[in-house]
């Protein structure tokens, strides 16, 4: 599951993926069209051609850089504490049962269960 969320912690756009591929690789869908000033993401989404994509869309790149990589970038350490708010909704939907165990076998069922969950969280 990848998720998009807005300045407050709501979210905006669910992605539902295979769980062995790479978290980058769906990071432009996530982003595309959606309009912010700041995209904070984990390392897992450090990779020069989505920073590019973030920057023409007229954002500032968030996202600390992974070990291995050789030219440094800066990225501002307390605005991504803020990621943590996301975080934080995420383990929220996984405390509904359905979400946590993955019962549902189709994407598109188990997505519309990510949608109830969320819904159920933001009306708490």
């Amino acid at each position: 599951m990848h998720f998009a969320v807005n300045g407050i912690g709501a979210p905006v756009k669910f992605l539902v993926t295979a769980g062995q591929e790479a978290d980058v690789r769906h990071a432009a869908a996530l982003i595309e069209g959606q309009p912010a000033e700041v995209v904070i993401a984990d390392k897992g989404y450090d990779s020069a051609k989505l920073v590019a994509q973030i920057e023409a869309q007229g954002a500032e790149a968030c996202i600390p850089r992974l070990s291995n990589r050789t030219e440094p970038r800066e990225y501002d350490r307390v605005l991504y504490k803020e990621r943590n708010q996301a975080e934080r909704f995420v383990n929220r939907v996984k405390h509904y049962r359905r979400v946590a165990t993955r019962y549902e076998k189709t994407a598109r069922n188990f997505l519309a269960v990510i949608y109830v969950a969320a819904i159920m969280v933001l009306l708490q």
